[in-house]
């Protein structure tokens, strides 16, 4: 039976999401085979709509894990069984399905119940029989809030007991919602409790955690959204407020994230609110219900399309009393997609819970194998210690904005976003986003501007470079970036979701230059299979590299899979494996290998080698029985950009793969180019890879 924990709460709407998704992450990090399983979830079987923490984690974490093979029951069909006296029968079933999709996984979490179909005692009950069926310690979740105002830990003392009548070993417990006014009486608390060995962990509340997305208030009230449907995910409300008086009594006490209920005909009271938002002291409200089913049309619709600063508006067919009572009973909820709310979540788990202690009381291990996830989510650790400084040249692009909010509210690094300062102040509010500590510079009217027209011009008088020519390209937010890494003002620099490689790359050609016995710049692709990560290199820069060149691309690829944690193997890609075949094309990878060799004495490398015989175990033992490479390459290397770029793409749609990169590598400062079409998890990514290399140096 897999490893596993037991997630149980005290009470319905305690928190289990985030609790889980910071278990899920920590494990992922230790372990990489990682499953998740309810024993029991409210939706029902056939219903379109699923359980939500399962949609989350198999979504976030990026599982293969079918929606069925999740979960067991139904809380209807396990409520069912219960009344019929079939308890027995639903915890073997329960204890079939896990079994079924346990032994796929190095770790399983589980979460428990959500306290709806039956009574909290009788389901209480249910909980630790199945913790125990399971063999799973378990880790509870207790209302920290209740425990910080009334200064005693009683819930957590009978839960513990409860459990522990029941023969369910009790791992640790989470104060979840614990009130931050209280964090410092919590060791008081603990020393009086009657479980004061037991490993107890704290985290505090937080308001946006609770607060209902925009796109879930839309979805309650089956409202019409006639603005901004894009901003949805984005925006979210964390109080209420009705606007159907005249304007000068409501306008003066508009909060930020305020949730504005207009009726319908009141379009007065809806301009005023635009007027507001666009004035020179705007409110960041989260948005606007029409109640009695109107909406802006005619000469209103006219203006209101012209409103620069716009926020989401609903239209709903009822009273504005009947959308109130409905989001005032909506329970918010950490949804697939709801970037901020994990972003937020993870945090706090990280930054109050102590995972190397939880970790070390589950006993986990290490696989040998670096798994997708394992590496994703290494990334991310590896580059938040020592925290390094790296500048985003295109700070006008919402991709990077959003992808900057991660980074900062994560600590994976600082951030310097280059561009016109008020734009990206504005883009940044319009956006509703949070970049604690983020800096905003403006080239030309940057204090460093002068230095680095007078640093560039040095550089580059010789090549013909004139002063009013370095002027010229220094305002270029790419040139002044690189300039940035060059003057040692950041770390690393990230571009290209906006501007091409060639612009990205030029400059670091340049000026940062390659290191010191090497002569090219080279690139790798991460590639994220389904069970293991490989590096491929070069499959974006060198298009016909020579044999020493080749060389190079191999040694310098090995060493940046060493720095990312994975034991580098190199497999000289060829049409032909050992001495099976001839040409041209094989003799340089012939060369190169032996060049690869002659650089690096210590390195496991084999070439010219096939795909084949460098991947599969059993092609190896016919074709090369006795290479240490062959069947376990971990690093291939491309005869030419035309192979190894098609070879990529080839993978990563045929075989599901996510491919990571291009990591730039062979320069003396860490530059690395994103592809114009990328996401914002990608650009979260090569930045914390761009911090590791400069951790490391490179």
């Amino acid at each position: 039976m897999s490893r596993n924990v037991y997630i149980a709460a005290m009470q319905a709407s305690s928190g289990k999401s985030a609790i889980a998704l910071g278990v899920m992450e920590m494990m992922v990090k230790k372990i990489g085979r990682v499953g998740f399983f309810r024993p029991i979830v409210a939706a029902d079987r056939n219903a379109p709509e699923r359980d939500n923490d399962i949609a989350l984690m198999t979504s976030h974490f990026r599982l293969d894990l079918p929606y069925e093979q999740a979960f067991a029951y139904t809380s209807r069909e396990a409520a069912d069984l219960i009344r019929a006296g079939k308890t027995s029968q639903l915890l073997d079933g329960i204890l079939e399905r896990y079994n079924a999709m346990a032994g796929r996984f190095d770790f399983v979490v589980c979460e428990g119940t959500d306290f709806e179909e039956l009574a909290s005692a009788v389901e209480f009950n249910l909980n630790a029989a199945i913790a125990r069926n399971l063999g799973a310690p378990v880790l509870l979740i207790v209302d920290g809030q209740k425990a910080g105002e009334e200064g005693h830990l009683g819930g957590l003392d009978f839960a513990v007991q409860s459990f522990e009548e029941d023969d369910c070993k009790v791992l640790a417990a989470i104060l979840n919602r614990f009130a931050p006014g209280r964090m410092e009486a919590l060791p008081d608390l603990l020393r009086h409790s009657r479980y004061a060995e037991l490993p107890v962990f704290a985290m505090p509340q937080d308001a946006s955690l609770a607060a209902p997305m925009m796109s879930e208030i839309a979805q309650a009230l089956r409202a019409e959204t006639s603005y901004r449907a894009d901003l949805l995910d984005s925006l979210q409300a964390t109080s209420f407020t009705v606007a159907d008086s005249s304007p000068e009594l409501f306008l003066s006490q508009l909060r930020d994230g305020a949730l504005l209920f207009i009726s319908g005909d009141r379009f007065g009271n809806l301009l005023g609110v635009m007027l507001k938002l666009n004035s020179a002291s705007p409110v960041n409200i989260a948005g606007v219900v029409l109640t009695n089913g109107f909406k802006p049309a005619g000469a209103v619709a006219a203006l209101l399309k012209d409103v620069k600063k716009m926020v989401p508006v609903l239209t709903v067919p009822g009273t504005t009393y009947d959308a109130i009572t409905a989001v005032s009973r909506l329970h918010s909820r950490i949804f697939p997609g709801a970037t901020r709310k994990i972003t937020t979540a993870l945090a706090l788990f990280e930054s109050h819970v102590d995972t190397q202690r939880l970790v070390g009381l589950l006993s986990a291990a290490r696989t040998a194998v670096v798994t997708p996830k394992m590496f994703e989510f290494g990334l991310i650790q590896r580059a938040q210690k020592p925290r390094q400084r790296i500048v985003l040249p295109e700070g006008e692009e919402n991709r990077i904005l959003y992808a900057a909010e991660q980074i900062l509210l994560r600590g994976i690094a600082d951030i310097t976003l280059l561009g016109n300062v008020q734009r990206i102040r504005t883009k940044i509010s319009h956006l509703g986003l949070n970049l604690p500590g983020v800096d905003i510079l403006q080239p030309a009217k940057s204090p460093h501007f002068r230095d680095f027209v007078e640093t560039y011009h040095d550089l580059r008088k010789e090549k013909g470079v004139t002063p009013d020519m370095a002027e010229t390209i220094m305002s270029d937010v790419s040139y002044f970036g690189t300039m940035m890494v060059y003057k040692g003002l950041a770390d690393g620099m990230v571009s290209g979701s906006v501007n091409t490689t060639a612009h990205t790359v030029r400059p670091a050609l340049q000026f940062i230059r390659t290191k010191p016995g090497f002569s090219i710049v080279s690139s790798v692709f991460f590639m994220c299979l389904k069970d293991r990560v490989l590096v491929y290199g070069d499959c974006a820069v060198n298009p016909n590299p020579d044999a020493k060149q080749l060389a190079e691309i191999a040694v310098t690829s090995a060493q940046t899979a060493r720095t990312f944690g994975i034991e580098p193997r190199v497999a000289m890609l060829s049409y032909s494996t050992g001495s099976s075949g001839g040409g041209a094309d094989v003799e340089r990878v012939r060369e190169a290998t032996e060049l690869a060799r002659s650089m690096a004495p210590d390195l496991p490398i084999e070439g010219p080698i096939q795909y084949d015989a460098a991947i599969d175990a059993d092609v190896a033992r016919t074709k090369m029985p006795d290479s240490k490479v062959a069947g376990r390459a971990t690093v291939f290397i491309f005869p030419d950009l035309n192979t190894g770029n098609n070879t990529y793409k080839a993978v990563q749609r045929s075989a599901g793969a996510v491919a990571i990169g291009p990591v730039m590598q062979g320069l003396r400062k860490p530059v690395n180019d994103l592809s114009r079409g990328c996401t914002v998890v990608d650009i979260v990514n090569t930045v914390a890879i761009t911090a590791i290399q400069a951790q490391a140096g490179t």
